[in-house]
């Protein structure tokens, strides 16, 4: 058994929702599981009640069984491969699957289908092959490696900011300008643990855009990433006025179809590991993001 203990420093919630800003790596059903099964005190007394009301500077301590160490396995679910062989897998990712295990997703991530598709050489037990992430809410291209020989070499050309990733977003409110680069430093935000913010003390972060498309109270744009921070499009949209439709963390909670976040890695380019040679793909997005647009489309003609 062990056990973790905060206080509470944000504005008065339910304690299941207090527990989860603190430890976003755990779910909030393994939450309540807790609290249901007194593993959870406030100010040292057993609350059993998920709804309990916690307010400023209560003290809360969580009594956890011990984990085992997460293990990625097997598991026969959907991969849709756009390129494979010997070194490099290039993978289509839904919009809604988890990338790689974690405490809170042990299971149904894409390194799960990787996995029982093929085989990958990889000293790591939760992320074999993976060389970068996108949300779970993002769909659209990722690339896997294989070997070690390609592990080695596309992480390299990540740090040097040699590969292509380009993006494909519908983001809230219309641009003035065409194009432009965001340089901004990304960081955790201090004040939730669950998002990334632009922060003084944040890592450099720069991504550049092309707006494809105005409408009246939203735009299409494409990004392109030069680095790689955590929620970088969506922290640098959000922070220039232009959150991206749908995102739970960073824009308003209901908008268009509240069919998720709109946001598609629609290209991938890279050099072969072996052969040096410049692989390119693209994948459209999914097809809500795309009735989207042509909604947003149609009803920009109804207005004329």
């Amino acid at each position: 058994m062990t056990t973790f203990a905060f206080k509470n420093n944000k504005n008065s919630d339910r304690l299941d929702k207090i527990i989860l800003k603190f430890h976003p790596e755990y779910t909030r059903a393994q939450i309540q599981k807790w609290i249901k099964a007194n593993q959870v005190c406030v100010n040292q007394q057993i609350i059993n009640k998920t709804g309990y009301r916690i307010l400023t500077n209560d003290l809360i301590e969580v009594t956890v069984t011990k984990r085992e160490p997460l293990h990625a396995t097997a598991q026969k679910l959907p991969l849709n491969i756009i390129y494979e062989d010997d070194d490099v897998l290039v993978v289509n990712k839904p919009q809604g699957m988890v990338v790689h295990p974690s405490a809170g997703h042990p299971d149904g991530t894409l390194v799960n289908a990787i996995l029982y598709h093929t085989q990958i050489q990889s000293k790591d037990a939760i992320r074999p092959g993976i060389v970068h992430r996108i949300d779970k809410d993002t769909s659209g291209l990722l690339m896997v490696a294989k070997s070690e020989l390609a592990q080695e070499s596309l992480s390299a050309q990540i740090k040097a900011k040699t590969n292509l990733r380009d993006y494909l977003a519908i983001v809230h409110n219309p641009f003035e300008e065409k194009e432009g680069t965001i340089e901004a430093p990304i960081g955790r935000d201090p004040n939730e643990r669950k998002r990334q913010a632009v922060i003084a003390t944040g890592k450099s972060a720069i991504t550049h855009f092309q707006v494809q498309e105005n409408f009246t109270k939203f735009a299409l744009v494409k990004c392109r990433l030069e680095t790689g921070r955590t929620h970088q499009i969506r922290v640098h949209l959000q922070y220039i006025g232009h959150p991206v439709a749908g995102d739970p963390l960073y824009g308003p909670r209901h908008t268009l179809s509240g069919a998720g976040q709109f946001l598609h890695a629609q290209t991938l380019g890279f050099r072969h590991p072996r052969t040096g040679q410049w692989l390119e793909f693209h994948v459209d997005p999914p097809q809500i993001f795309q009735t989207t647009l042509n909604n947003l489309r149609t009803n920009e003609k109804g207005n004329l």
